[in-house]
């Protein structure tokens, strides 16, 4: 029996609510925890007997995947491929448009995992699961408090067949508490399914197609619209005729679950990934007399035994943190430097960048699990890469565009 994994990661158009980190790499290369956000989907696929293969799909230019591409499938051990979609043919559409290559050896199962999440991908208990109910899909869903729900998919499932019954996406009355958390597992055959269904919508193209032609001869003033026949959401195009049909199965998983919609949530999704590690890889966490809590340090950073570091914190590599500094809950990138009496709170500091001695940098935390539109309130504080804080200065609460110098304090802005 072989598997196979897809992840997709979708494009620079996306990434907008995630600059300006986006600004410099791409979203799904963004480390979170030490790590690049996929890398966690990669070392997940990675774990699952005879997987043959990863492949990425998404629209991002290859040479900026590349390097990341070539380490991976070394480390690994498994071919990870690039496929680049040619244009935005949707979640469905991308699959079904390259179906011939994901189907390449025949795979028995295979996993589709979207890039912006976190969690700790039980992709072994979810492949058991999809065995175990023989349907041709299984999605794996978590509970989320009713207030928040109608911001994903919703799920309504048999509890005794643990068949889907309805889903909905983003409902604007509540419809369950149990949400879709961008995981599947399929067999081959899904794609007959998807076939299926996008010859029906074709069919129902060429009827409105015709009728509107009929139509300009009557009524010459109608402006006729073209529709895209490629274009196929997975989960409003496939899964909701689909559901009730004896077709897909839900796993139920209990772990954290969180999505990376924009630049600030980095660093809640680090806090959950980082009290996964002290359960299960605890060996890569920092430890030391100023260090309190979870933290990772790069061994290239440059960090002053009295500076207090922790906890949540990841230092990347070339980071040069000076005397009496003090980092809390924050991401501090590549080759930044924190000078001495710093103090970095709720924040991600981006590459190249600089805060002076002295300077308070600091975000307002909001832990609202699954908030999908951002409360302008509160947020973490970004600087893009290259920016600089001149010493002394307080930035609360604020957004800060690449190689900007800050000479002031500001509040609640958006610094270009």
């Amino acid at each position: 029996m072989s598997n196979k994994a897809i992840i997709l990661i979708g494009g620079p158009s996306k990434g907008t609510r995630f600059r300006p980190l986006s600004l410099d790499i791409p979203k799904l290369l963004f480390p979170i925890a030490g790590k690049a956000m996929i890398y966690h989907h990669i070392e997940a696929c990675s774990k699952i007997p005879n997987m043959s293969e990863i492949l990425l799909l998404g629209f991002f230019q290859e040479n900026q995947l590349s390097s990341f591409i070539e380490s991976a499938t070394k480390q690994f051990k498994i071919p990870i491929k690039y496929i680049n979609e040619v244009k935005m043919l949707g979640t469905a559409g991308g699959l079904y448009h390259y179906r011939e290559t994901i189907l390449q050896n025949q795979p028995e199962n295979i996993f589709v995992l979207h890039s912006d999440i976190c969690c700790s991908f039980p992709l072994g208990d979810l492949l058991r699961f999809h065995l175990e109910n023989q349907r041709i899909c299984t999605i794996m869903g978590t509970q989320v408090s009713k207030e928040y729900a109608n911001q994903y998919g919703c799920l309504v499932r048999d509890e005794n067949t643990l068949e889907l019954l309805h889903y909905a996406e983003k409902p604007e009355t509540f419809v369950s508490n149990l949400i879709n958390c961008g995981i599947y597992c399929f067999k081959s055959q899904f794609f007959d399914q998807i076939g299926k269904t996008m010859n029906d919508i074709k069919a129902q193209q060429q009827l409105q197609l015709q009728q509107q032609q009929q139509n300009l001869i009557e009524y010459p003033e109608i402006i006729r619209k073209g529709t895209a026949t490629e274009n196929l959401r997975l989960e409003q195009d496939i899964f909701v005729p689909l559901a009730g049909t004896d077709s897909i199965s839900v796993y139920l998983y209990n772990g954290f679950w969180r999505q990376i919609k924009n630049a600030g949530s980095s660093v809640y999704c680090q806090d959950l990934y980082f009290k996964h590690y002290r359960e299960h890889k605890p060996e890569i966490l920092k430890s030391g007399e100023n260090i309190i809590g979870d933290v990772i340090i790069d061994p290239t950073a440059t960090i002053d035994p009295t500076a207090k570091i922790g906890p949540d914190v990841y230092i990347g590599p070339n980071v040069k943190v000076g005397k009496g500094v003090r980092i809390v809950h924050s991401i501090i990138l590549d080759s930044s430097e924190i000078k001495d009496h710093a103090c970095i709170l709720y924040s991600i500091i981006g590459w190249s960048s600089s805060v002076g001695p002295w300077a308070r940098i600091e975000g307002i935390p909001n832990y609202t699990p699954f908030l999908y539109k951002e409360d302008k309130r509160k947020g973490i504080t970004i600087f893009g890469s290259g920016a600089q804080a001149c010493g002394e200065v307080i930035v609360y609460n604020c957004i800060v565009m690449p190689h900007k110098q800050l000479d002031r304090n500001y509040t609640n802005e958006i610094l270009l």
